[in-house]
Order: structure tokens, then sequence, then C-alpha cells
């Protein structure tokens, strides 16, 4: 039976991050609330360090290694946003990483994760992800070097220092109708689906993914995991074949539906934020606005949480996306 983590452990991260992780900013929308005739939360994880919410559960992650542990080192692996995490909370931490990345991430993904392990015994090590398997290489890397593992959103500690981002956005609000959040491997959803069950029980909530990769969805609508080929979509944070045996069992008892959104109407969502709230947002951080905004539900009159998951999207093409 799989030992889920708890609103306790939640808050144990959020002891644990303080003076690490930064409290990022609640925003508003005056031109969005008009349009979904709502009140809509935005919590703007785009601003935390390394620019996600990845930090919260790798710091968390990382923070609760034994010394022996700390002396192995920790491998990974990640699209980028998880990838920098871990790079950046072991670099403060005094920790070695190994941090395996799909040769197609976004180079501005992977340049930030070489720059946070530069001068450190890290290294990133490039694989294929449509032709090879990213578990299997980091089993065997962890094998073979004495490393602990920490997958980018199946781990209890990971999970629960995701949460705190809910945490934070419903201390700051109070109770919300509605909660969105960006759906991958189900780290953050089901970490803030913890905090959202503890401090506002009649909450929504709701996680979103590309239509591509629904995954989730499907999972969420059998009651089993479902796994899919890697998915083909421009939100390559939620480019996951599969959710995770922990977030699974989270996300299934916790949270009240998967929705999905299709990449035109995440150039849309990104588009708004860029014009109307002036933030970078990178497509996998879209998914809760487009969830919202397109999922068919009726928001009106309610207060709505967005987590917004991140902000590391490559300039070029995000100056491609704006130009449409």
């Amino acid at each position: 039976m799989l030992n889920l983590p708890t609103f306790d452990d939640v808050q144990a991260a959020a002891s644990r991050l303080k003076g690490h992780a930064l409290r990022t900013p609640v925003l508003t929308s005056r031109t969005m609330d008009a349009q979904l005739g709502a009140s809509l939360f935005f919590k703007c994880e785009n601003f935390q360090r390394m620019g996600a919410f990845k930090f919260r559960g790798g710091f968390n992650a990382l923070s609760r290694f034994t010394p022996e542990q700390r002396k192995a080192g920790v491998c990974t692996f990640s699209s980028g946003n998880h990838a920098q995490a871990i790079a950046l909370s072991a670099r403060i931490l005094g920790i070695p990483a190994a941090i395996l990345m799909p040769q197609d991430a976004p180079q501005a993904k992977i340049d930030a994760t070489r720059g946070y392990l530069a001068g450190t015994a890290g290294e990133v090590i490039l694989f294929d992800r449509y032709t090879q398997d990213r578990e299997a290489l980091a089993a065997a890397l962890a094998r073979e070097r004495g490393m602990t593992a920490i997958p980018p959103y199946d781990h209890p500690d990971v999970m629960a220092g995701q949460g705190t981002a809910a945490l934070e956005l419903l201390e700051e609000t109070g109770p919300l109708d509605a909660l969105f959040v960006c759906l991958g491997g189900g780290g953050l959803l089901s970490g803030c689906a913890l905090a959202a069950r503890a401090m506002a029980p009649g909450c929504k909530v709701y996680g979103v993914e590309p239509e591509a990769g629904n995954d989730g969805q499907q999972s969420f609508r059998t009651g089993a995991i479902v796994h899919i080929p890697t998915p083909r979509t421009i939100a390559d944070g939620a480019q996951t074949q599969h959710l995770g045996q922990y977030t699974f069992a989270v996300i299934r008892r916790d949270v009240d539906d998967i929705l999905t959104a299709t990449d035109d109407q995440l150039v849309e969502s990104l588009r708004f934020f860029a014009q109307r709230m002036k933030m970078v947002v990178e497509p996998t951080g879209c998914l809760s606005l487009a969830g919202a905004r397109h999922g068919g539900l009726d928001l009106r009159g309610q207060r709505v949480g967005i987590v917004v998951s991140g902000g590391n999207v490559d300039i070029a093409a995000f100056g491609q996306y704006l130009a449409g």
C-alpha cells in the first residue's frame, strides 16, 4: 500500500522552503474577470526561483537527504523545469547531480540547467525522448553511481513541495470555488489538491493537460493509469506518458475532473498573459487558464484560482507564438 503524502507534509515542506523558495505573487486581471464573469486569482510561479514551481518539490526532496545520500548525489530526468529545480537545489545544498534531459528540450532550459551546475560536480546527459526510456535510463544511472533518483513528479516529497503553491495561494485569497492546475505527471496537481482539500473543502479542483496527451484524463475516467506514446505538443513540460502511482492515487481521490486544452488555446492564453498582464508564461504554464476559458465550465460569480506553473520558454519560440 502506498504511503501517500498528506497536508501535514505540505505544511512541513513550507517550513523547509522558507528562506529558499520565493513567495510568488497572486495577481488579478479585470479583463479576464469580465470575460469569464468570475474573480480570478493567478498564482504566478513563473516568478519562482528558476522560473517554475518545480523548485518547491526539488528543494524539499533534496533537503530530506541523509548525509550518505548527499555525498553520493542525486539523479533525475526532466524536459527542463524539474531539471533546473534539481540543479539549483543541488547547488545550494552541495549535492552532486546527474540530470537526464531530452535532446529536443528547449535550449533555454538545457542552458539554464547547465548554468546552475557550472562549477559543481554535476552534469547534463542528453537522450532521445522518442526512442529511449527516461525512467530506465535514470534507474540505471542510479545503480551505477549509487545516486538517489528523484523523479519529476511521482515522489511524496516532490508532491508535498509542489503543494505549497496552493497553500500560499489559499492563505492569501481565502476559500476558492474552483482551482485550475496544469497537469503533466501530476506532482503539482496532486500537491495542490492536498492543500485545497484541507484549506477549502468546497473548492472544485481541476487538472488541465494538453489535448494531444490526455493520459491523465483517460486515467481519471477509467480508474487505472493509462500509458500513451510521448505526445507532440508545444506544452513540453507536459509531454508525460503517464501519471505516477502516488500522483494518480491522490488525483483520483481529491480531484474533481481533468480537462484538456489544444495548442491553439495555449497560444491564445500565452498572448493574453503577455499583452494584458505583461508576463512571460511558457505554453505548459498556460494550461490552467486555457482550461478555465475553454473547459466548458460555468464559472460566473465564482472565485477561481489559476496556478501559472512556469515561464521558461525559448525566447525565439515565444516571439513566434506572439507573432502568430
